[in-house]
């Protein structure tokens, strides 16, 4: 599983056989350059669905339900779900939370819709938390983690993310559900991994946690590639005569 934001970057993933493409709120921080997810918005969500959805032939698109569509009131989070799914046509919504979110998500699969659940690091409640520090490593926290994991389950989610958790813990959770795990910075006893694909090839720079494993480094290359395009320009060697009509 990887993040798609656009429709060239999801026939690139579509093709290369990944399995789930989520449209995150991570758009938030990669695409708009805010510093949380908070403040994207439902019909920004529903852009950079729509996007990726007219790319994909085979993976299962999910999109991130945004901060303020679903917490506290389990029909605009029926709404918010419905427009994702008949402007964008998307496959599915995620959402974060456990036990708090229980009625939204009943909400949400009773209308036929099906619900990805986002336990651990939940990067909407950053504010509530302060930091974006490894969740879950008392045994309070692990043990709530542990319950609402099986809640999730029992609601209907068809699999859930666990984020920056304990290995253990995660390998754990995945052992007791018989729904798929998928995993960022929770180790690799989950059934499933999902990175941010700006980060997963490089094109960020400042992002740096443990559980990050660039595969390439589109930054320095794209930069490196720009700086070319601007000298081949300024000394007139682009365009060539093979380059001209």
């Amino acid at each position: 599983m990887l993040t798609a934001y656009d429709f060239s970057m999801a026939r690139i993933l579509d093709e290369a056989g990944i399995d789930i493409l989520l449209v995150g709120d991570s758009a938030s921080n990669v695409m708009a350059g805010h510093e949380t997810t908070l403040p994207i918005t439902l019909d920004q969500m529903i852009y950079h669905a729509s996007s990726v959805v007219r790319a994909v032939k085979r993976a299962l698109v999910v999109v991130d339900l945004p901060f303020g569509n679903y917490q506290g009131s389990s029909r605009v989070a029926l709404e918010s779900t419905i427009r994702i799914m008949k402007e964008a046509g998307a496959h599915a919504v995620k959402l974060e939370g456990g036990k708090e979110v229980e009625d939204s998500i009943k909400r949400i699969l009773s209308a036929g819709v099906p619900v990805m659940g986002h336990l651990g690091l939940t990067p909407q409640s950053i504010y509530k938390f302060g930091t974006y520090t490894v969740r879950a490593k008392e045994e309070a926290e692990a043990q709530k983690l542990m319950e609402d994991a099986e809640l999730l389950q029992e609601l209907g989610c068809f699999a859930i993310v666990l984020e920056k958790i304990p290995a253990n813990l995660a390998r754990e959770v995945a052992e007791r559900l018989w729904i798929p795990v998928i995993g960022i910075g929770a180790g690799s006893g989950a059934d499933g991994q999902v990175l941010v694909t700006h980060d997963m090839l490089g094109i960020t720079k400042d992002f740096k946690p443990r559980f990050l494993r660039r595969y390439l480094d589109l930054y320095r290359e794209i930069k490196e590639a720009t700086e070319a395009y601007i000298q081949d320009v300024k000394n007139k060697d682009f365009p060539s005569e093979k380059e001209q009509y």
